[in-house]
């Protein structure tokens, strides 16, 4: 495979791209170019590019699928009475979007399509109808599978072995043009919400390509970093983290951040931008534009929920919508120790101490940490497993959303983007969330410690359970394991690892550190933002120690008995060295600089230019932002004031409890499953200190259901650990 886009340099006059100048228009070196190939060479050994046969098989698929389309809007305008002429005009186009049109899919990758219709052509009728029943009947046509009802309507399929996703989008036109232009805002016109959405694709991926300076290496550093992100477990849009155009559109201004940079340099100056932005700053390839239409577009001025958002990737084509709403506080922190840890393996890529096969070491989830929530979802058939698979996994980011905000921030949940069948049972899959205390909250001296996140697993539980299409069968539960008690069905093979896998980086980097007798970073960004946080919630829940206990609910047995764990550090593995994120994300900038940074980087990386490109950066990160700026330190310590004076009500007008000092522990009777508690007593990784021991989360939503499973997590300190 050759390298395309090594030739590809204008000496000329080069057009800006982007809202900001260039960090740098400086041109390969020939490091650049022996690490491109390499990386190039990477990527093709692992599979990620289709052959010829598939890319015709695909071609002639969607080739087939457009006359399908056009058949059945034929079939629509006959069906509704049209006369003769609009019959014989009637049309329907399809268009890719996704990582097809974009040129970074692989192979068994799915394609997103889009089916544009006029305006007598419904959604529900006719597309969810008339085609549904069309492509049933078609033998080449299996796995068919319509979601009306989703945030995106969607109808998934597979066309001879092809994986489709298809999208409608009903028109204000009576004749759909066979060259229409969707890149135009006038085709918004009187669109309803859902097409908008459905548009929303395509035209945000083809204006993609057209702010990009050079496609080529946009598609191979894209794919590197989708590669990764996959490796390093956070890819996933549906679970917290980022999706196929959240990768598409940082990796986007980085190309225009770096012009003439090939994909080695983008790829580490992916990691050194992104490891000191500081979200919810946002990532935007262009301006936004309000429009003439009166779409709503991204605005925290203007619209309050736009400011509850954590890491804001902004979509370039009207109207702009941040595309990353799904991200929480957890995984917006798992990301950034991410991008830290990238950066770290770049700078020593540099200095020929490391390769391309330690940046996508994948990440040992299962080692990672002492105690994981394993979520279980069954049905009595495959068709009706995949339906409440995709049902289950649009909702599971929720309960990280719920954890974090019953317990104010304080327990941390790593969701797994992937899933796991037990091939013992058949239609059972498992997801599984890694659990931690965060990393920073100090422990107050008293022997057992306390959460209480009950309400979040059965308000989570009850929000599943509310599907629409749901049939008997189809069930789920929640359930606490230790890791040396993980499910044998998630390794490779069905065996357990006899001994925890390499990890080369961390433990290479742990040896460095101490050797030079620096310690790695035991507080976060995130530990320092809670800090007002923590307070408020310790003397808050401190004039609350004698409220009611839990311990008088009768749970039931049908789950999970409860568990005391012992908390225990792998060694090679450490949570803070791989959750805590990096002292430098706290750095303030330098606002008096006024330094411009054009210069180029050499392969050893010259400290004048590495200085003045951490200044251009900074530059970028605090200049034109400005205005979208969406979190006040004061506004945020208000609203908590008010979440922690509510609270403190709630457990005042508690009427329904046993009175028991919150510090001792729940013990409930033999042969009952305990609430999904988490208990600890100190040390780096333990959890709550002693004055968060009352139960968050009483009286704050819902009222707890009687008698349901409880789920009990025990964390001794680490000093007493024995896995």
């Amino acid at each position: 495979m050759g390298s395309p886009g090594f030739g590809n340099q204008n000496n000329g006059q080069q057009q800006r791209l982007g809202i900001t100048e260039p960090i740098s228009l400086g041109g390969p070196t020939e490091y650049d170019l022996i690490k491109t190939r390499e990386l190039e060479k990477h990527l093709q050994d692992a599979g990620l590019y289709e052959n010829h046969q598939e890319a015709v098989s695909r071609e002639e698929v969607l080739g087939r699928l457009d006359q399908i389309v056009k058949i059945w809007v034929k079939t629509v305008s006959r069906a509704k009475g049209l006369n003769e002429q609009l019959v014989q005009e009637a049309n329907a186009n399809i268009f890719t979007f996704g990582s097809y049109r974009l040129g970074v899919h692989g192979p068994g990758a799915d394609v997103d399509v889009l089916c544009v219709g006029p305006r007598y052509a419904s959604r529900d009728e006719d597309f969810f109808g008339e085609l549904h029943k069309m492509l049933s009947e078609m033998p080449e046509v299996t796995e068919l599978h319509p979601v009306p009802d989703a945030h995106v309507p969607v109808m998934g399929l597979k066309f001879n072995g092809v994986s489709i996703d298809l999208l409608y989008a009903k028109l204000s036109l009576w004749v759909i043009p066979e060259n229409l232009d969707i890149s135009q805002e006038s085709i918004l016109q009187n669109a309803d919400e859902q097409t908008v959405r459905s548009l929303n694709g395509c035209r945000v991926t083809d204006q993609v390509l057209r702010l990009v300076p050079n496609i080529q290496n946009f598609r191979t550093t894209l794919k590197c970093m989708k590669f990764w992100a996959k490796h390093r477990g956070v890819y996933s849009n549906v679970t917290g983290f980022l999706g196929g155009i959240n990768w598409a559109l940082l990796v986007a201004r980085i190309c225009q951040l770096f012009p003439n940079a090939l994909p080695n340099m983008l790829v580490s100056r992916f990691f050194r931008v992104y490891t000191k932005w500081r979200w919810p700053n946002p990532v935007m390839l262009c301006g936004i534009e309000e429009g003439s239409l009166g779409l709503q577009v991204w605005d925290p001025r203007r619209y309050p929920k736009d400011r509850s958002h954590l890491m804001p990737i902004i979509t370039p084509s009207y109207p702009c919508m941040n595309s990353s709403y799904n991200v929480s506080s957890s995984t917006l922190r798992i990301m950034m120790k991410e991008f830290q840890r990238g950066n770290e393996i770049c700078e020593a890529m540099e200095a020929k101490k490391a390769d391309w096969d330690t940046l996508f070491e994948p990440f040992p989830f299962f080692e990672a940490y002492k105690n994981y929530l394993q979520i279980e979802i069954s049905a009595e058939s495959g068709d009706d497993l995949r339906k409440w698979k995709g049902w289950v996994e649009s909702r599971l980011r929720q309960l990280t959303l719920k954890v974090e905000r019953h317990t104010y921030g304080m327990l941390q949940c790593h969701p797994h983007p992937g899933e796991y069948p037990d091939k013992s049972r058949p239609f059972h899959y498992s997801y599984f969330t890694g659990l931690q205390r965060m990393q920073g909250v100090p422990v107050s001296g008293a022997d057992v410690s306390q959460f209480d996140i009950r309400l979040s697993v059965e308000e989570f539980k009850h929000s599943v359970n509310m599907y629409t299409l749901w049939k008997p069968g189809m069930d789920i539960h929640v359930f606490h394991v230790k890791r040396r008690s993980i499910p044998t069905f998630v390794f490779p093979g069905g065996l357990r690892p006899s001994h925890p896998s390499k990890l080369a980086w961390e433990s290479k980097r742990g040896s460095e550190l101490s050797i030079s007798g620096h310690a790695p970073p035991q507080h976060s960004q995130e530990g320092a933002n809670h800090g007002r946080k923590r307070k408020l919630a310790e003397d808050s829940a401190h004039s609350l120690r004698n409220s009611k206990s839990l311990a008088s609910l009768s749970p039931s047995t049908r789950e999970v008995h409860p568990v005391v764990i012992a908390s225990c550090c792998y060694e090679k593995c450490n949570d803070s060295e791989i959750i805590s994120t990096s002292e430098e994300q706290s750095e303030k900038p330098d606002l008096e600089s006024t330094r411009e940074c054009h210069g180029d980087w050499d392969a050893n990386g010259s400290s004048t230019s590495q200085d003045a490109e951490k200044l251009a950066i900074e530059k970028i990160m605090c200049g034109p932002n400005d205005a979208y700026r969406v979190f006040s330190e004061e506004s945020d310590e208000l609203e908590y004031r008010n979440q922690v004076k509510d609270f403190g009500e709630n457990m005042k007008n508690s009427s329904n409890l046993d009175s028991s000092n919150s510090q001792e522990p729940i013990i409930p009777q033999k042969g009952t499953a305990s609430a999904t508690c988490l208990n600890s007593n100190g040390g780096s990784e333990d959890l709550e200190p002693a004055e968060l021991t009352v139960p968050l989360f009483s009286g704050i939503t819902a009222p707890v259901p009687q008698r349901k499973p409880l789920i009990r997590l025990k964390f001794t300190s680490l000093g007493k650990a024995a896995d």
